[in-house]
């Protein structure tokens, strides 16, 4: 059978259950026409590069299927007719990626403060001159006895 990359995007305002849930309702969908889900990554609500649908956040989930094409082209009818699924997009691919995904990867980096460099959320890592001394008092001309 061909392998897919399936990638769907769900309302913002949908509870993480309900994501769930609909991410079972196709893991079944695909079952039932005779194909496998490899792997599922939720990627979590993430904001969106433009509105879609008036929603500016969207919940993402990948899905690798081994699945054949009717079972593909049924799941992609039922998340044409859901109003909950915003987008779909599937890549037929010649292999499976093994582990996590490029955007599960990102994330990792991220987390690890690879992403950024050291010295926290502006950077800090470039070389700063040294503050100067402060200029010594003037005087007035007085003298002091």
């Amino acid at each position: 059978m061909p392998f897919y990359e399936h990638v769907f995007l769900m309302r913002q305002d949908l509870a993480p259950a309900q994501v769930e849930g609909l991410v079972d309702q196709m893991k079944e969908l695909v079952a039932n026409n005779g194909g496998k889900v490899a792997k599922v990554e939720n990627w979590g609500l993430r904001t969106l590069a433009y509105k879609i649908r008036k929603n500016r956040k969207a919940h993402y989930v990948l899905m690798n299927l081994d699945a054949p094409a009717a079972a593909v082209q049924e799941l992609e009818r039922i998340e044409r007719l859901s109003d909950d699924i915003i987008r779909f997009m599937t890549i037929r691919v010649d292999e499976l990626e093994e582990g996590p995904s490029a955007m599960m990867r990102a994330r990792e980096e991220r987390g690890r403060g690879g992403f950024r460099g050291r010295g926290g959320p502006r950077g800090g890592s470039r070389d700063r001159a040294p503050r100067r001394e402060a200029a010594p008092a003037a005087t007035t001309g007085k003298k002091e006895d």
